[in-house]
């Protein structure tokens, strides 16, 4: 089973560097400065215990990677770019479109919807991975000898011979890899941790006590969106466990792990944002089920901001944060 990239960064670059390091046929797409830097150099790939650089097959699109029956396309764009890569896959699938399996290894739940619409084997990937692109062909993870969780099952539901290969194909290079008939339960589960994304981005404070007690908030609306919905969760203090297993991140190549993937986007300056996927996600639980969801809203809202105005990771402290939540709660 061939492998094929769409979206090398912080996670597809990870995913598709470890299993190619473990012998599997992986192709990277990719586009600007990191496509021609992935073509001239390779993808320099670094975690706390190495670096190594490894030449693979890198493209622009889809169409360049010459789509074949039997493959297994890792959709690891950022959730705001899934649809276009996605109709960009459908163009290019041609007569193998209902003979690719695409798996959506993304923060947030409505890629597999996206996908579901277009192609019939659609697999969800939960993502436990810290993994940073900053730099034009290189890509960091900050764990190590176990690089992350990566569990993967059917869209809605279930798993099969293609979930076990590649769940077995992820622990040979190194994750924690495990196929799951209920893949969604746990990614609805990752989604209460990524409301905070917003808050790390705007801020670069998820520590200290003000910062905590928002993030709790945000949490406290999603889980009472998720009772609304009839959203069932994975067991939490069971994933708990298994989270500790991978460990602490720790530096790489004597530099600590940055931020979120949204504090990634500030940085880059990429011009958008995920948090309609994320907090913009309880923002719509809400809707459809009459809960009140301000505190995601406001976040939602102040993470597109920033990120249409080109700020910087950072450039608003808690305090302002807290103070506007305070002033839409006395209106």
């Amino acid at each position: 089973m061939r492998y094929v990239i769409l979206g090398a960064g912080a996670i597809g670059g990870s995913i598709g560097g470890k299993l190619a390091a473990a012998g599997k046929d992986v192709t990277l797409v990719a586009r600007g400065a990191h496509l021609e830097a992935l073509q001239q150099a390779g993808l320099e790939l670094r975690d706390p215990d190495s670096t190594v650089r490894l030449r693979l097959p890198a493209v622009a699109s889809p169409e360049e990677a010459g789509l074949r029956a039997g493959d297994c396309v890792i959709v690891a764009t950022k959730a705001q770019q899934c649809e276009a890569a996605l109709d960009a896959l459908r163009a290019a699938a041609g007569s193998a479109v209902d003979l690719l399996s695409v798996v959506l290894a993304q923060n947030g739940v409505e890629g597999e919807r996206l996908a579901l619409r277009r192609f019939a084997r659609v697999y969800g990937m939960r993502v436990v991975l810290a993994g940073t692109h900053l730099e034009p062909g290189v890509v960091e993870i900050a764990t190590a000898p176990l690089y992350g969780l990566l569990d993967v099952g059917r869209y809605p539901s279930g798993e099969d011979e293609t979930s076990r290969q590649l769940a077995a194909d992820l622990t040979a290079a190194g994750f924690d890899g495990r196929s799951r008939p209920a893949v969604m339960s746990l990614k609805y589960l990752k989604l209460l941790s990524n409301v905070a994304n917003a808050l790390d981005a705007a801020t670069g404070d998820l520590r200290s006590e003000r910062a905590r007690a928002i993030v709790a908030a945000a949490q406290d609306e999603a889980r009472a969106c998720y009772v609304a919905a009839g959203i069932e969760l994975a067991d939490e203090d069971e994933d708990a466990a298994r989270r500790r297993l991978r460990g602490h991140t720790r530096p790489v190549g004597g530099v600590t792990r940055h931020g979120s993937s949204s504090w990634q986007s500030l940085e880059r300056r990429t011009g958008d944002i995920e948090a309609d996927y994320l907090n913009g996600e309880i923002v719509l639980l809400g809707r459809l089920h009459g809960v009140a969801t301000p505190v995601n809203a406001f976040l939602q809202q102040t993470a597109n901001r920033l990120a249409r105005e080109g700020r910087p990771p950072g450039s608003l402290e808690v305090e302002e944060i807290e103070a506007a939540l305070g002033e839409l709660a006395g209106r």
